[in-house]
């Protein structure tokens, strides 16, 4: 399991009515802010400010077609060449990271092909690198961007 220190990490929030949104760097959009999107949120800022992920190649809920069926991922980082190369896939915190939830990012990751695979719910993080497909391997860090 991977241990993102989120402590420096502030949101920009701000009041819709009744409810909050949130800016999102990589839309450049405010979204309504909801448990599955606080963690995203706090999974890009991270990627974005602390691992130094070039925001120009991150994309964030995008439709796919999963075999016939439309979907759409969480968030895809892109490497240099614009080929995916981390595919992440978000829950809400009270949703336990499980075998359930790698089944979802296997399907994604059907579509998608790329290079790591990032699961998190906010407490609990995994990533795996995904290169040699006969042999997964999961990490204790994210990896750097190169």
């Amino acid at each position: 399991m991977i241990h993102p220190d989120y402590s420096n990490i502030k949101l920009k929030l701000r009041p819709d009515g009744d409810k909050t949104t949130v800016f999102d760097p990589v839309r450049k959009r405010w979204v309504l802010l909801t448990a599955e999107e606080h963690v995203r949120q706090y999974l890009l800022l991270y990627l974005i400010d602390v691992m130094r992920y070039p925001a120009a190649l991150i994309a964030v809920e995008k439709s796919i077609n999963v075999g016939k069926l439309p979907r759409r991922f969480d968030v895809v980082v892109y490497n240099r060449d614009h080929q995916p190369w981390l595919l992440a896939e978000c829950k809400a915190p009270e949703v336990p990271v499980s075998e359930s939830t790698l089944r979802q990012l296997l399907n994604y990751q059907g579509t998608i092909q790329s290079s790591y695979w990032l699961l998190t719910n906010g407490h609990q993080t995994y990533c795996a690198d995904a290169r040699d497909i006969e042999k997964i391997t999961w990490l204790h860090l994210l990896p750097e961007y190169l």
